[in-house]
């Protein structure tokens, strides 16, 4: 084989796409780590085993050019297989899963040349939480009241668990094992609705703006409290605190207001308390009619946010008692784009993709409205010493 073909091969075959109705997720992988300088997975040596890098990238949906300018020159490019024109001189086959792996199916092909190999949604979320929980150390964590914990999971007693997958809308899945799970329930109430709603009440242009405004608020300025209505107490017959929330956005019927007459930064943060509480109770009603203790959060609504972590573990703390805590996971963001990528088996080249205990690393990047990572090699800042055990066998 030719060498440019064999580069081909490897790269290109491993490139996964989780297309949502509000964030585009890139996993791929890159021997040598040619064109991924810093933030990514680093995959060890091994008898069959090609030392590289996974590497991560997100785009918004509605700036899917952006994603596509990506591909091109940060991934074709680089593996020599392009027209004069910038378009890829051959049909390639690449996983993807989510809504948008049918509605842009025709776009990608004509843009790029890459045709879609569509894995099923809820498998590839499910398949990627298991990958995570199997292979990597110390994936999963606990947050309540300021302190995070990490969960040891034992792969013996790992089923069954409930995910709660947070995108433009939530999904809640009960997994019993191994390409073993239910769509049990769900809420239109998620990611789109905070960003949705937030653009219409704040004029914040992106997710990552409103998050961080949100940040910045109080939401007790518009939320209407236990102690609003008792009089500054608590009504404790029935265990609710003083600063518990009553009433939702409460306040604004009778202080007499209009939206212009609230900060921003308030309206934001009763906004994402509101759909945090409401997925968490969500959550946990749903683990409780199926008798699951463990329920995992995760997707991109989340980001680590420690005010939401906190927010959907004491909504959860709350109903259940302290009898069930949520859990959430570093790569959050990536599980749909990682079991895709986990399915990857090239009977042509003789790929498999299999874990394997080779210390690695991972970045999120998000080049949606950068133009200065446009066109050049992906560059990343890591926020935290973040571990993955995988590997890539060529046999």
């Amino acid at each position: 084989m030719d060498p440019k073909d064999y580069r081909f091969s490897t790269q290109i075959s491993h490139l996964a796409l989780d297309i949502g109705g509000t964030l585009i997720k890139l996993v791929y992988f890159s021997p040598n780590g040619d064109n991924c300088e810093d933030g990514s997975i680093v995959v060890g040596n091994g008898c069959s085993v090609v030392q590289g890098r996974l590497c991560f990238a997100k785009f918004e949906t509605r700036k899917i050019d952006d994603c596509l300018e990506f591909i091109r020159f940060n991934i074709l490019q680089h593996s020599g297989v392009q027209h004069p024109n910038g378009t890829a001189g051959d049909k390639i086959s690449v996983k993807a899963t989510g809504g948008g792996a049918f509605k842009f199916a025709e776009l990608f092909k004509e843009k790029l040349g890459i045709v879609f190999d569509k894995e099923d949604e809820m498998h590839s979320l499910v398949s990627g939480v298991n990958f995570l929980l199997k292979t990597v150390p110390r994936e999963a964590f606990t947050y309540l009241d300021g302190q995070k914990e990490f969960v040891q999971i034992d792969h013996n007693d790992l089923y069954p668990y409930l995910l709660v997958n947070i995108g433009s809308g939530v999904s809640m899945i009960k997994v019993d094992g191994d390409g073993k799970y239910e769509r049990i329930s769900g809420t239109s109430l998620g990611g789109g609705t905070f960003l949705g709603l937030g653009k219409l009440l704040t004029k914040c242009k992106s997710f990552d703006e409103l998050l961080e405004l949100s940040h910045l608020g109080n939401n007790r300025v518009i939320d209407m409290l236990v102690g609003d209505i008792y009089g500054g107490t608590d009504y404790s017959k029935i265990g609710l605190s003083s600063t518990a929330i009553a009433s939702s956005f409460g306040k604004a019927i009778s202080d007499g207001k209009e939206l212009e007459d609230y900060q921003p930064e308030d309206v934001a943060r009763s906004l994402l308390r509101m759909i945090s509480n409401n997925i968490g109770q969500i959550a946990y009603l749903n683990a409780l009619r199926f008798g699951l203790k463990r329920i995992f959060f995760g997707g991109f609504f989340i980001r680590g946010l420690e005010y939401t972590m906190d927010t959907i573990s004491v909504a959860v703390h709350f109903w259940s008692r302290g009898e069930a805590k949520a859990m959430f996971l570093r790569h959050e963001g990536f599980l749909g784009a990682l079991g895709a990528f986990t399915s990857y088996k090239d009977k042509s080249h003789g790929n498999d993709l299999k874990p394997h205990h080779h210390a690695v690393q991972r970045a999120v990047l998000n080049c949606s409205g950068d133009d200065n990572c446009r066109h050049i090699p992906i560059t990343a800042n890591l926020s935290d010493g973040e571990a993955i055990e995988c590997s890539i066998n060529l046999v």
